[in-house]
């Protein structure tokens, strides 16, 4: 991945703007963390939301610090817990420390698309008894390519359908591209660090019945790495293993949605199997837009302009 020029603002934001709270894991990210922080900081560009940067690190061995470090700002911090029980249980403690009104996450190696937050909590506010938005996510391989875009075509076309039975039946929303209200998550409570692919899902449930969630129109918020070797690419199989378990413990009962979602996790199992087999990574030429968006880039040349008329 590039290694674009570190952002440190400063842009201020309004006094009325949101405040976000993005908390992200990480161990040993070296390779991927650069873009995960860069698109972070981006989302600042405008002073239109006040993002709040926590990184939670296992205790990297890597240059993961060294370059989380390059992305200095007075809203990112790096904090070290070398005694974390995994990912899950980063992210919680990410999110008791978080002080927006709003909170997301994002992994170490997943990106944002330009102004997602600014766009997300958007929706949020003209939505109020809204617990949570969701939007478009696609699906990008290591080097940034797009790949599995039938996956991401199949969980689109259920937006304009989107509703609590729906959700129960099949895991459309991609959790890079979710923000949730902190008052919704601290009545829903944490994610469950006993599951160990399917904790967003769960979580997905649970904010549902503080308010129902609303989808945020196109394009898309946020872009989600996909490996042979990342949760969703070698545990599929437990992953919708416990998806089915989490719809069970939401109805509290047997339903024609658990059928639904019985009779589909076993059959999505089944084709990623057929297609894994014949083509463990598909690539398309097609790479997403790495670029900063226009006002990034203005105001890093007013930057550089200024500092050469002060010199």
């Amino acid at each position: 991945m590039p290694h674009d020029t570190p952002f440190t603002g400063p842009w201020p934001s309004r006094s009325d703007a949101p405040f976000v709270t993005v908390v992200t894991p990480t161990l040993n990210s070296a390779a991927t963390v650069a873009e995960t922080m860069r698109t972070v900081a981006l989302q600042r560009a405008g002073g239109n939301v006040r993002v709040e940067h926590l990184v939670l690190d296992g205790g990297s061995t890597d240059d993961t610090a060294k370059i989380v470090a390059e992305w200095q700002h007075p809203d990112t911090h790096f904090i070290v817990r070398k005694d974390d029980k995994g990912p899950a249980d980063a992210i919680n403690a990410g999110l008791d420390l978080a002080h927006g009104e709003f909170l997301c996450w994002l992994n170490s190696d997943d990106v944002y698309a330009p102004y997602a937050l600014e766009r997300a909590t958007a929706v949020l506010r003209r939505h109020p008894k809204a617990a949570f938005c969701f939007g478009r996510c696609r699906i990008i391989n290591r080097h940034g390519q797009e790949i599995r875009r039938f996956v991401t075509r199949f969980k689109n076309c259920f937006f304009p359908l989107s509703c609590h039975f729906l959700i129960r039946t099949l895991n459309y929303i991609s959790q890079p591209a979710m923000v949730f209200r902190a008052s919704a998550f601290r009545q829903a409570g944490p994610l469950r660090t006993d599951l160990k692919a399917a904790w967003d899902y769960d979580l997905t449930l649970r904010l549902w019945h503080q308010g129902r969630p609303v989808a945020v129109p196109a394009p898309e918020l946020a872009y989600f790495r996909w490996t042979p070797g990342s949760i969703s690419g070698s545990h599929y199989e437990r992953q919708f293993r416990e998806e089915l378990d989490a719809a069970i413990a939401d109805t509290g009962r047997p339903s024609v949605a658990i059928f639904i979602h019985h009779l589909l996790a076993h059959s999505i199992v089944f084709l990623y199997k057929r297609v894994c087999s014949r083509n463990p990574e598909p690539v398309s030429e097609e790479r997403i837009d790495r670029q900063p968006p226009e006002a990034f880039a203005q105001a890093q040349s007013n930057e550089a302009r200024d500092s050469t008329l002060s010199d």
